[in-house]
């Protein structure tokens, strides 16, 4: 008889669909499946065959609120971005924790990101096993700092590691007393002491889903630690317009530009600046956006499947998503990384490095000028165009799935 598994796929599209393809996989070996998500992700959880338990939290309407659109403003400071993200977070979080504890009913195994501890609360409420989802290199290492300090390379292997328990402990304390009252009140456990979770986390499971070929394994993570590879989530059955063949097979092969559920202050400025730096690059665009605002070189698309359309461009242009990311990493074509806030940075210079395209232009440094300039490097630089296609052979014979299901299958049988 199989297990009740249950995934909290917090945040964006980006952190949703790896968890559907993990879900999706996991349903075919016999187990039930729950995703926690924002309701926005009904519809895409339901049509992959698992179960749906819906939080009223909708990550895409707080990035283009005035407090998100701050958070966005502070690049690539963990300090702004803890404490914006308490401050956005905070008067949501005890309703957050109790659709999450409804959701996790009669669950085997929980699998959560890292955020406040939430899968040690919920195993020891339950007494079941849980396991860690990390998107982005953020176990504790020598090797290379956290994804928010880059700074604290400067200090060596001791400033590398001590960034990482920085961060989480920055993280718990910020939302430790709300934390403690559910554990009190709701789950019947004793609330934590500051460093209490710490005690605990140590030899937790951990799957960071990426490639060792993008972020190659610290030699200081223990066995505890699997770096699976990427979890893509297809969708075999989209079918495109027939405005999009049309127009892929009227030119040359475009660039895609998108940031996601990210927000500008002025998104008609960013539009205009996409549009004419394109037009100086002399090349179409693929945007996405309201299709009605289409011209001869730039075709407007609504959702359209990463897999499916990054293959088909000359270049992809993006806010550093660790889903985007890893898509277009995947599609084997260059990628010019536009971040915006949090771990976009990291995964900019990460493609950067790794001689997948060029330099990353930070989205508040966007220029007609810049971009017209990094577009022409990334479109006409066949050392990116290479090493991309390299890349993307060896992602697409990874099967980062089928690992991390052979990790859990250890955990909860």
């Amino acid at each position: 008889m199989g297990r009740t598994v249950v995934i909290f796929a917090a945040g964006s599209r980006g952190d949703v669909q790896p968890c559907l393809a993990l879900g999706r996989r996991l349903h075919q070996q016999g187990d039930v499946v729950r995703v926690i998500a924002s309701h926005r992700y009904r519809g895409l959880i339901t049509a992959a065959g698992l179960e749906f338990h819906s939080l009223s939290l909708d990550p895409v309407e707080i990035v283009a609120s005035p407090e998100g659109q701050e958070l966005l403003a502070g690049g690539r400071s963990a300090v702004r971005f803890i404490r914006g993200l308490h401050r956005i977070l905070g008067p949501l979080i005890a309703r957050m924790l109790s659709e999450i504890q409804t959701g996790v009913a009669g669950a085997d195994l929980i699998l959560t990101p890292s955020l406040t501890f939430l899968g040690l609360h919920l195993s020891q409420y339950l007494q079941v096993p849980y396991a860690v989802i990390h998107f982005q290199p953020s176990h504790p290492s020598g090797a290379f700092p956290h994804p928010l300090l880059p700074a604290a390379r400067f200090l060596g292997a001791f400033g590398n590691r001590l960034s990482f328990y920085a961060v989480d402990l920055a993280s718990w304390l910020a939302c430790r007393q709300a934390v403690n009252t559910w554990r009190r009140e709701s789950l019947d456990l004793s609330p934590m002491s500051p460093l209490g979770p710490f005690r605990h986390v140590r030899s937790a499971p951990v799957l960071c889903a990426f490639s060792p070929v993008v972020v190659p394994r610290p030699s200081d993570w223990g066995p505890n630690v699997h770096v699976t590879g990427y979890w893509f989530h297809e969708q075999p059955s989209w079918t495109p317009s027939p405005d999009l063949l049309a127009f892929l097979d009227s030119g040359p092969p475009p660039v895609y530009v998108g940031f996601g559920s990210m927000g500008t202050g002025d998104p008609e400025a960013t539009d205009r600046i996409v549009r004419t730096a394109l037009r100086r690059a002399g090349l179409r665009g693929v945007l996405t956006g309201e299709p009605t605002t289409s011209d001869d070189d730039v075709l407007v698309v609504g959702d359209v499947p990463h897999d499916w359309l990054f293959r088909r461009m000359a270049a992809v242009v993006h806010h550093g998503g660790a889903g985007t990311t890893a898509a277009a990493l995947r599609a084997g074509v260059p990628s010019l990384v536009c971040p915006f806030f949090g771990d976009q940075p990291y995964w900019a210079e990460r493609v950067h490095r790794l001689g997948a395209g060029p330099k990353p232009l930070p989205a508040r440094h966007l220029t007609v000028s810049v971009l017209a300039e990094r577009l022409r490097a990334v479109t006409h630089t066949s050392g990116y165009t290479e090493t991309a296609r390299r890349l993307g052979r060896v992602l697409s014979a990874e099967d980062g799935v089928a690992h991390a299901c052979r990790t859990l299958d250890r955990l909860a049988r």
